[in-house]
Protein backbone atom coordinates (compact mmCIF):
# COMPACT_ATOMS: atom_id res chain seq x y z
CA UNK A 1 0.00 0.00 0.00
CA UNK A 2 2.93 2.73 0.72
CA UNK A 3 4.43 1.81 -2.61
CA UNK A 4 1.18 2.54 -4.39
CA UNK A 5 0.73 5.71 -2.41
CA UNK A 6 4.07 6.89 -3.45
CA UNK A 7 3.84 6.06 -7.10
CA UNK A 8 0.50 8.14 -7.00
CA UNK A 9 2.21 10.80 -5.46
CA UNK A 10 5.25 10.61 -7.76
CA UNK A 11 2.36 11.25 -10.58
CA UNK A 12 0.73 13.80 -9.09
CA UNK A 13 3.83 15.71 -8.44
CA UNK A 14 4.84 14.98 -12.36
CA UNK A 15 1.71 16.75 -13.36
CA UNK A 16 1.99 19.39 -11.30
CA UNK A 17 5.53 20.04 -12.45
CA UNK A 18 3.89 19.81 -15.89
CA UNK A 19 1.08 22.19 -15.12
CA UNK A 20 3.59 24.90 -13.94
CA UNK A 21 6.00 24.92 -16.62
CA UNK A 22 3.32 25.40 -19.20
CA UNK A 23 1.85 28.38 -16.90
CA UNK A 24 5.12 29.57 -16.94
CA UNK A 25 5.74 29.93 -20.39
CA UNK A 26 2.25 31.60 -21.13
CA UNK A 27 2.59 33.94 -17.86
CA UNK A 28 6.74 34.92 -18.75
CA UNK A 29 6.32 35.26 -22.59
CA UNK A 30 6.76 39.04 -23.32
CA UNK A 31 3.41 40.06 -24.39
CA UNK A 32 4.65 42.17 -27.24
CA UNK A 33 6.90 39.55 -28.76
CA UNK A 34 5.12 38.75 -31.72
CA UNK A 35 4.46 42.21 -32.88
CA UNK A 36 8.33 43.55 -32.74
CA UNK A 37 9.37 44.34 -35.97
CA UNK A 38 11.28 42.46 -37.76
CA UNK A 39 14.36 44.85 -38.24
CA UNK A 40 14.27 45.42 -34.37
CA UNK A 41 14.35 41.78 -33.73
CA UNK A 42 17.99 41.40 -32.44
CA UNK A 43 20.12 41.66 -29.33
CA UNK A 44 22.89 43.50 -28.35
CA UNK A 45 25.03 43.60 -25.03
CA UNK A 46 25.07 47.14 -23.51
CA UNK A 47 27.42 49.49 -22.30
CA UNK A 48 29.60 49.08 -19.89
CA UNK A 49 28.25 45.76 -18.08
CA UNK A 50 27.35 43.88 -21.45
CA UNK A 51 24.00 43.02 -20.40
CA UNK A 52 21.58 41.18 -22.90
CA UNK A 53 19.55 44.17 -24.55
CA UNK A 54 16.93 43.79 -27.34
CA UNK A 55 15.94 46.35 -29.37
CA UNK A 56 12.38 45.31 -29.03
CA UNK A 57 12.17 47.84 -26.20
CA UNK A 58 12.26 50.25 -28.45
CA UNK A 59 9.19 49.32 -30.76
CA UNK A 60 7.16 52.54 -31.33
CA UNK A 61 9.66 54.60 -30.62
CA UNK A 62 11.53 56.99 -33.34
CA UNK A 63 15.07 55.01 -33.82
CA UNK A 64 17.79 57.06 -34.15
CA UNK A 65 20.96 54.78 -34.65
CA UNK A 66 24.88 56.11 -34.92
CA UNK A 67 28.30 54.23 -35.33
CA UNK A 68 30.31 56.41 -32.86
CA UNK A 69 33.95 57.03 -32.24
CA UNK A 70 35.92 58.57 -29.23
CA UNK A 71 38.55 60.02 -31.63
CA UNK A 72 36.77 61.02 -34.35
CA UNK A 73 36.86 64.37 -36.13
CA UNK A 74 32.91 63.89 -35.24
CA UNK A 75 33.00 63.23 -32.13
CA UNK A 76 31.72 66.63 -30.75
CA UNK A 77 28.63 65.16 -31.94
CA UNK A 78 27.93 63.55 -28.73
CA UNK A 79 26.92 66.35 -27.53
CA UNK A 80 24.04 67.11 -30.22
CA UNK A 81 22.93 63.36 -29.86
CA UNK A 82 22.52 63.73 -26.05
CA UNK A 83 21.23 67.44 -26.83
CA UNK A 84 18.60 65.43 -29.18
CA UNK A 85 17.87 62.31 -27.02
CA UNK A 86 16.71 65.04 -24.21
CA UNK A 87 14.63 67.85 -25.97
CA UNK A 88 12.55 64.60 -28.00
CA UNK A 89 12.62 61.29 -25.94
CA UNK A 90 9.42 63.08 -24.00
CA UNK A 91 7.51 62.59 -27.93
CA UNK A 92 9.23 59.01 -28.24
CA UNK A 93 12.85 59.25 -29.07
CA UNK A 94 15.51 57.17 -28.27
CA UNK A 95 19.22 57.35 -30.00
CA UNK A 96 21.31 54.13 -29.77
CA UNK A 97 24.66 54.44 -30.20
CA UNK A 98 26.62 51.64 -31.69
CA UNK A 99 30.64 52.35 -30.72
CA UNK A 100 33.46 50.73 -33.80
CA UNK A 101 36.41 50.69 -34.62
CA UNK A 102 35.62 50.62 -38.90
CA UNK A 103 36.69 53.62 -39.30
CA UNK A 104 40.73 54.53 -38.70
CA UNK A 105 41.16 52.82 -35.49
CA UNK A 106 39.20 55.54 -34.23
CA UNK A 107 37.38 53.65 -30.99
CA UNK A 108 40.12 51.07 -29.92
CA UNK A 109 38.64 51.13 -26.57
CA UNK A 110 37.21 48.31 -24.69
CA UNK A 111 33.23 48.66 -23.59
CA UNK A 112 34.32 49.99 -19.72
CA UNK A 113 36.82 52.79 -21.36
CA UNK A 114 33.89 53.80 -24.05
CA UNK A 115 31.29 53.90 -21.46
CA UNK A 116 33.54 56.18 -19.24
CA UNK A 117 34.48 58.24 -21.61
CA UNK A 118 31.29 58.85 -23.03
CA UNK A 119 29.61 59.76 -19.77
CA UNK A 120 32.04 61.84 -18.52
CA UNK A 121 33.33 64.14 -21.73
CA UNK A 122 29.43 64.16 -23.05
CA UNK A 123 27.34 62.98 -20.46
CA UNK A 124 25.51 60.73 -22.70
CA UNK A 125 23.17 59.32 -21.12
CA UNK A 126 21.20 58.00 -23.86
CA UNK A 127 21.55 53.78 -24.40
CA UNK A 128 25.11 52.81 -25.56
CA UNK A 129 25.73 49.02 -26.98
CA UNK A 130 28.64 46.90 -27.63
CA UNK A 131 31.19 47.85 -29.99
CA UNK A 132 30.18 45.96 -33.87
CA UNK A 133 31.03 45.91 -37.39
CA UNK A 134 28.90 48.37 -39.39
CA UNK A 135 30.49 47.60 -42.46
CA UNK A 136 32.20 44.81 -44.40
CA UNK A 137 31.80 41.40 -43.97
CA UNK A 138 31.55 41.28 -40.69
CA UNK A 139 29.01 43.34 -40.10
CA UNK A 140 25.95 43.03 -37.47
CA UNK A 141 22.75 41.69 -39.61
CA UNK A 142 20.91 44.41 -38.33
CA UNK A 143 23.35 47.19 -40.06
CA UNK A 144 23.29 44.77 -43.28
CA UNK A 145 19.55 45.46 -42.85
CA UNK A 146 19.89 49.08 -42.74
CA UNK A 147 21.92 49.93 -45.44
CA UNK A 148 19.54 47.83 -47.08
CA UNK A 149 16.38 49.70 -46.50
CA UNK A 150 17.55 53.28 -46.60
CA UNK A 151 20.27 52.48 -49.62
CA UNK A 152 22.87 54.27 -47.24
CA UNK A 153 26.01 52.07 -46.37
CA UNK A 154 27.98 54.20 -43.62
CA UNK A 155 31.52 55.86 -44.93
CA UNK A 156 32.29 57.05 -41.80
CA UNK A 157 31.48 57.24 -38.11
CA UNK A 158 28.37 59.17 -37.10
CA UNK A 159 26.33 57.62 -39.53
CA UNK A 160 22.79 58.05 -38.92
CA UNK A 161 20.09 56.12 -39.32
CA UNK A 162 16.11 57.13 -38.42
CA UNK A 163 13.85 54.55 -37.79
CA UNK A 164 9.95 55.62 -37.78
CA UNK A 165 7.63 54.25 -35.23
CA UNK A 166 6.48 51.22 -37.23
CA UNK A 167 10.28 49.81 -37.48
CA UNK A 168 9.52 49.53 -41.47
CA UNK A 169 10.72 53.39 -42.85
CA UNK A 170 14.67 53.50 -42.71
CA UNK A 171 16.28 57.23 -43.88
CA UNK A 172 20.00 57.10 -43.72
CA UNK A 173 22.17 60.40 -43.36
CA UNK A 174 26.04 61.16 -43.87
CA UNK A 175 28.16 62.00 -41.14
CA UNK A 176 28.78 65.56 -41.60
CA UNK A 177 24.68 65.59 -41.42
CA UNK A 178 24.76 67.30 -37.70
CA UNK A 179 22.13 66.26 -35.27
CA UNK A 180 20.86 69.93 -35.23
CA UNK A 181 20.98 70.08 -39.17
CA UNK A 182 17.77 71.70 -40.92
CA UNK A 183 17.22 68.85 -42.85
CA UNK A 184 17.77 65.79 -40.03
CA UNK A 185 15.78 67.94 -37.57
CA UNK A 186 13.17 68.19 -40.17
CA UNK A 187 12.80 64.32 -41.03
CA UNK A 188 13.12 63.55 -37.40
CA UNK A 189 10.03 66.15 -36.51
CA UNK A 190 8.08 64.50 -39.14
CA UNK A 191 8.61 60.66 -37.68
CA UNK A 192 7.62 61.87 -34.08
CA UNK A 193 4.78 63.58 -35.63
CA UNK A 194 2.64 59.96 -36.03
CA UNK A 195 2.77 58.96 -33.04
CA UNK A 196 -0.77 60.00 -33.01
CA UNK A 197 -1.79 58.17 -35.97
CA UNK A 198 0.38 55.74 -35.26
CA UNK A 199 -1.82 54.93 -31.52
CA UNK A 200 -5.04 55.35 -33.39
CA UNK A 201 -4.50 52.69 -35.75
CA UNK A 202 -3.33 50.07 -33.47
Amino acid sequence: MPNAMSSAAQVFRVILIGAALILGAVTFRPANAASCPELLQHTFPGLPDGSPQSLCQYQGKVILVVNTASFCGFTDQYGGLEALYRQFRAQGLVVLGFPSNDFGNQEPGDSKQIASFCRRTYNVEFPMLGKSHVVGPQRTPFYAELARRSGQTPRWNFHKYLIDRAGSQVLGFESAVAPDHKQFLAALQKLLDTRKSLIRKT
